[in-house]
Parts: structure tokens; sequence; C-alpha cells
């Protein structure tokens, strides 16, 4: 008796890097870069300052045209959209921002509810019902509703933020280093709130964060960024592509310092 052979789907390209460039007064940021990001991945992008980890967000989702090299969203190159369509593809990411990027003069509700306002036709009813459901599920109360951000922890924004980000259910979430500033237990929280929206909802997520937990707990792929300046001659920028358990035993020391926190030879750099 033969056994049937298993079909194994691959889940199609969401996002594709080719040959990308980004050039600012003639210093080179990000040097041919070139990856794939597959539907419902979560990546955690890693890497010391400087490396181009935000540059590469940005380039992402069409904040920063290449200047070199194509970024394509499924079918779009991003860099050749008009205003109007790049605008249109935009309303498919979700940004949830290093220090939440909430509206001072508004309440939580309405920071809540303004992506709706902003690119729907829905009233007022549903889109109430969608922010209490979206605050319910980031942990929060009714009772912060008709607070200001200001009168919010900073755990609470980072919550509000979020809850923002995935109030139009995007296909793609962008986090910029969502626990800086949070202490490890909330920090913890952030990161679980991040898998439970990966369970919700059939999501690809980019994660920029230094925070070793977060990719470690959250990603199930991990991309280590290094700087260009800094780079041997002819070596990727991407010292590390891979799973989050292999981070600890990555071939580059590099990578292995980075990891454990450890300065080994860029405490002489430094110093020169």
């Amino acid at each position: 008796m033969t056994s049937a052979s298993v079909r194994i789907e691959t889940p199609p390209t969401l996002i594709k890097v080719t040959n990308l460039d980004v050039i600012f007064n003639g210093q080179s940021v990000l040097n041919d870069i070139n990856l794939s990001i597959a539907t419902g991945q979560t990546v955690a992008v890693i890497g010391e300052s400087g490396c181009g980890k935000t540059v590469f967000m940005k380039s992402l989702v069409g904040l920063i045209p290449p200047t070199r090299g194509s970024v394509h969203f499924k079918q779009d190159d991003l860099a050749h959209l008009s205003a109007s369509e790049l605008s249109d593809v935009r309303r498919r990411f979700g940004f949830v921002f290093q220090n939440a990027a909430l509206f001072d003069s508004m309440s939580v509700f309405d920071n809540v509810a303004f992506p709706m306002r902003q690119s729907t036709d829905e009233n007022e009813e549903q889109i109430r019902q969608r922010v209490y459901a979206h605050v319910r599920e980031v942990g929060l109360p009714e009772t912060v509703m008709s607070k200001r951000p200001s009168e919010l922890s900073g755990g609470m924004r980072k919550r509000i933020g979020l809850a923002r980000a995935i109030i139009l259910e995007p296909e793609l979430v962008v986090y910029d280093e969502p626990t800086t500033g949070l202490d490890p237990i909330m920090s913890d929280v952030i990161n679980e709130l991040m898998l439970e929206v990966r369970r919700r909802y059939p999501v690809t997520s980019v994660i920029v964060t230094h925070d070793m937990r977060t990719a470690k707990k959250v990603a199930d792929r991990v991309l280590m960024f290094y700087p260009f300046s800094r780079r041997k001659d002819g070596e990727s920028q991407i010292l590390y592509d891979g799973s989050p358990a292999g981070l600890d035993d990555a071939d580059d020391k590099r990578v292995q310092q980075f990891v454990r926190g450890e300065a080994g030879e860029r405490i002489t750099e430094l110093a020169n």
C-alpha cells in the first residue's frame, strides 16, 4: 500500500523587496536588500541603532521611496502608484507608532474611531460598536472612552494605539518599537496582545524592535540588519534571516553579541 503524498500549501507573498537601495545625502542607509514576506508571517526586524531598521519599515509602506529597486505589496509597485492609489493601498495597513501618536485633542473614542470615519461609510452606531469591541480586545474598560491621551499611562496609550491600528482589520500591521519605555510586565502585555491580534485576524506583521523578548516570543521570523558603513565588502546588510530559536546559536558572532547585549569589539570601535 502506498501512502498518498500530502501537499503543503505555501502562503502567498504579501511583500516583495527587490534590490532595494535607500540613499540620503550621498550616504547609503539600505543597500541591495532582497527578501519576501509571506501572508500571515510575523517578522521582527532587529539591529543596532543606525542600521536602517526604521528606514526599511517606512520603505515597506511607501513612506520612503527607493533610490533604486522596488517594494511590491501584492502586485503593486508602491513607487509607481499615484498619490490616490497609494492612499488606497495604505488603508490596508495598520500602524502602531513608538509613542502611540494619538491625537491629544481627541478622546480615546474619537482616536480609535478616526480611521473608520476617514475611510468607511459606516454610520456612528456601527462605528461605536467596532470601537468598543476593539478597546475591549486590548484589555481596557469602557471608562477610558471619554479620556484624553494625556490622562492615560504609557501602556494604556500603546494599547489604544493598537486598537486604532486594527480597527479596519488591515492586511499588514507595522509596529515601531511597541514595547519601548514600558516596564517588563507591561511589555509582556503588549507582546500577548500582538499574539492575540495574530490569532484573531489573518494579519501579516512587521515589528521593529530592540527587545529580544518581543522578537523571540512574538515573531516566527527574525531579520537582523547591520549598518551599511560597517559591513564587510560584498556582505549583505542582513546578517540573520531565520527563526527566533536560532538566534542564540547563529554562526555570525555579531548576531550573538547583539542578542546577548554584549559590546564585544564595539568598545574599541567607539574609542577610535
